[in-house]
């Protein structure tokens, strides 16, 4: 071919023209380095008075953040942290001047190495430290990052423990029914130096510096601290992210999770049950983790602490859903698993404030987090829309399609329990921030089986405690040789496994809200209709939405009600949308006398689940807990 193209003529010296296509790097490392610039924080900033980070230098903004990190992992036997110092140790190394990584060393040996921090890095740098160093990372055709979480592929609460002490053991909830398992603050001691030198012995190690609760004046800083790519990505996806500003002058963290979750405990350490064990010390503000590397356990474990945190600022922690109308009425929605809490929560017509962990305090509801985690099995576009549209960035034990990378998400193989995390702004109704006005209604859902209980019922202050604390909904049983029992499953508070206080305090903060912000409390099944499951029909969605509507409009309260049998719940003579004959169980039922003995049935399981709760005393006198009682069944 005749002449030349973009100056070259061959002469491999011979540089390229100046202009447009000009490259100005001078060689193949240059040239990577421009690939990647650094972002220039662009958020307002209030300064407090007095010196801060803004104040420094880069180098010194840097030097306090890994001293800060340094006394984090620092080893309780040794006056000092570890030498730290920030970035990925492969590259590092490659670069001269710097401090050149050595291989892994023994735990031992650890106070002699430097522990490379990967701190606070984006997604796109957890994808390429996951794809790059963690075995079982694959990217899916939606570019969502599937990654297993090992042997556990759930929460291990019989492995989870809390430190009782001089103050814990007055202020927990201990004993029968309670979730709180306890171990003493030696054993705990002894984990969390198996943790720090496990971490501490590693190459490198992520840390996360973010935020609990949208309410900025309540507002928890903690620092995961883990050594998995996976782990640090789905705490980026779950807690609030700051900017940069905020992360510049983060300063301590009010908690610390350790998750060395790869190294197992030592099973002859005190308390101990197995390899896994999940410990929470409320005095120190720390948490640890090993034996599993279940992401929830961290998610969970912070859920927990703000049950305990947040109650003696007089604000509640709610395991529920919340969204906003466009008026600013705001709902609340507890459920257990299968009572359609994440559908019902989630209504194009309103604004969706969280679909999970809430806290209320005298300005209004707050989300505790800054994303998801999403039950995906049978996840279908055309069912859940927008969990479908949001999967971007993790997905949990799940199983795809080797060549195109598709997700079966009706495929079992790895577990029932497959997750997918992502930021709460994913869902396009979010409301960001992630707050609201008090409440308006107060929707306790239950899916019963039983089909006893009304589709609807307006609940008393007192029956919105009773059955609060009962959280009550109901399991189908297999079909193993043929039986087809319902089987009544009950949780307090509608989230016993994160409980610190007992259920009748967290109970009494609802009521009293409930009362000065006048909310209604609401009881609505999503479950059967016209006999127990086997023999009865499900209640249409289509009605139940139809009953969260005229709950959000206000138009339920002014209908007329009456009372049912043994529960005493008030139920609306008509509802629009919804045939009257459904709203009243025991018309729906051919055989009454069955009725009659199914509902005695469930009564009696209510009540035998409430004596846990019916012997304890709120206040100096009892008054508060005969009022509970009394709402309950009577019989």
């Amino acid at each position: 071919m005749g002449g030349t193209r973009n100056g070259y003529n061959g002469d491999a010296s011979h540089k390229v023209e100046a202009g447009s296509n000009t490259v100005k790097a001078q060689t193949i490392d240059e040239l990577h380095s421009m690939q990647k610039k650094r972002s220039a924080p662009n958020t307002p900033t209030t300064r407090k008075a007095g010196p801060t980070f803004f104040d420094l230098s880069e180098n010194q903004r840097q030097e306090q953040q890994l001293q800060s990190i340094s006394a984090s992992l620092a080893s309780l036997t040794r006056e000092s942290g570890p030498k730290v110092v920030r970035g990925d140790p492969s590259i590092a190394s490659k670069k001269s001047g710097n401090h050149v990584f050595a291989p892994t060393i023994h735990v031992s040996d650890s106070s002699l190495k430097f522990t490379h921090i990967l701190y606070n890095l984006s997604p796109p740098e957890l994808y390429e430290q996951a794809i790059k160093y963690e075995k079982g990372s694959f990217i899916t055709s939606t570019g969502a990052l599937a990654t297993l979480s090992g042997a556990k592929t759930g929460r291990a609460p019989r492995d989870k423990r809390v430190v009782r002490d001089d103050v814990t053991k007055d202020e927990l909830w201990w004993g029968k029914g309670s979730p709180n398992i306890e171990m003493d603050e030696h054993s705990f001691l002894v984990n969390r130096e198996r943790a720090v030198d496990y971490l501490n012995s590693l190459d490198k190690v992520f840390v996360n510096d973010q935020f609990l609760n949208w309410d900025s004046e309540n507002r928890i800083k903690v620092r995961i601290v883990s050594a998995r790519a996976y782990h640090s990505l789905f705490m980026h996806n779950m807690c609030i992210r700051p900017t940069p500003e905020e992360l510049e002058n983060f300063g301590t963290p009010d908690f610390t999770i350790y998750n060395a979750g790869m190294f197992p405990c030592n099973r002859y350490t005190t308390y101990m049950t197995s390899s896994t064990s999940v410990d929470l010390n409320l005095k120190r503000r720390e948490m640890v983790i090993l034996g599993t590397q279940y992401a929830g356990e961290m998610k969970k474990g912070l859920f927990t602490l703000m049950h305990y945190l947040m109650p003696k600022r007089q604000i509640l922690t709610l395991h529920s859903g919340c969204n906003m109308g466009k008026d600013g009425d705001v709902a609340l929605f507890f459920g257990l698993s299968g009572t359609g809490k994440t559908t019902l929560s989630t209504d194009h017509n309103r604004f969706l404030i969280g679909d999970d962990e809430h806290c209320w305090s005298n300005k209004g509801v707050s989300n505790i987090e800054g994303g998801c985690y999403a039950k995906c099995i049978d996840l279908s576009g055309d069912k859940e829309p927008d969990i479908w549209n949001a999967i971007k960035f993790v997905l949990e034990n799940v199983v795809f399609d080797e060549y195109t990378r598709e997700v079966d998400y009706y495929d079992k193989s790895v577990t029932e329990n497959t997750r997918a995390s992502y930021p709460i702004e994913y869902i396009t109704n979010a409301k960001i921030p992630c707050v609201g006005p008090h409440p308006k209604n107060v929707i306790l859902l239950a899916c019963d089986a039983f089909g006893v209980l009304p589709p609807v019922s307006k609940l008393t202050l007192a029956q919105t405690m009773y059955h609060f604390i009962s959280g009550y909904t109901a399991l189908v049983a297999g079909t193993e040789e043929g039986v087809k029992e319902p089987k009544a499953t009950f949780s307090a508070c509608f989230g016993a496994a994160f409980l610190m206080l007992h259920p009748t305090k967290y109970a009494a903060m609802l009521a009293e809200k409930m009362q000065k912000h006048g909310a209604t409390g609401w009881l609505v099944n999503t479950g059967w209709s016209g006999g127990s499951y086997g023999s009865g029909s499900r209640i249409k969605l289509s009605y139940t939405r139809k009953i969260i509507d005229a709950i959000h409009s206000g138009s339920l309260l002014e209908e007329s009600y009456t009372k049912t049998k043994i529960f005493g719940l008030e139920i609306p003579t008509k509802l629009e949308g919804v045939p009257t004959e459904i709203l009243d169980p025991v018309n729906t039922w051919k055989d009454k006398t069955m009725y009659e003995e199914t509902l005695l049935k469930l009564a009696r399981l209510f009540k035998n689940n409430f004596e846990t709760f019916s012997n304890y005393k709120i206040g100096t006198d009892n008054d508060l807990t005969k009022k509970i009682l009394a709402a309950g069944p009577n019989f």
